[in-house]
C-alpha cells in the first residue's frame, strides 16, 4: 500500500496493490486509519489496482481524446461558418 497525504486539499490517497485489493483483513485493518483521517475531516480516497495493461487502456483514452477534441474542433468551426452565412 501506498499513501499520499494531500494537506491542502484535505485528502489522504490510499493506493492497493492486487493482493491488497483482495484480502478481507487488510481491509479491515484500515478502519482505524479511516477513523483517525474522518476525525480530522480528511477525505479517504481508496484506489485499487486494475486488470487491464495500463500501456494500452491509457494509449486508447488518449486517442479517444484527441479523436474527440478534433471532432469539437470541426463542429465549432462548422458552427462559425453557419453563423456567418446567415
Amino acid at each position: 500500500m501506498r499513501i499520499a497525504v494531500r494537506e491542502e486539499s484535505k485528502i489522504v490517497e490510499l493506493w492497493l496493490n492486487r493482493a491488497e485489493k483482495e484480502d478481507a483483513a487488510f481491509w479491515e485493518s484500515l478502519k482505524p486509519l479511516y477513523q483517525t483521517y474522518k476525525a480530522q475531516n480528511y477525505l479517504v480516497a481508496v484506489f485499487l489496482s486494475g486488470e487491464e495493461e495500463l500501456y494500452q487502456q491509457t494509449r486508447d483514452l488518449l486517442l479517444y481524446n484527441r479523436r474527440r477534441q478534433a471532432e469539437m474542433e470541426v463542429l465549432e468551426q462548422r458552427q462559425e461558418q453557419q453563423a456567418v452565412t446567415m
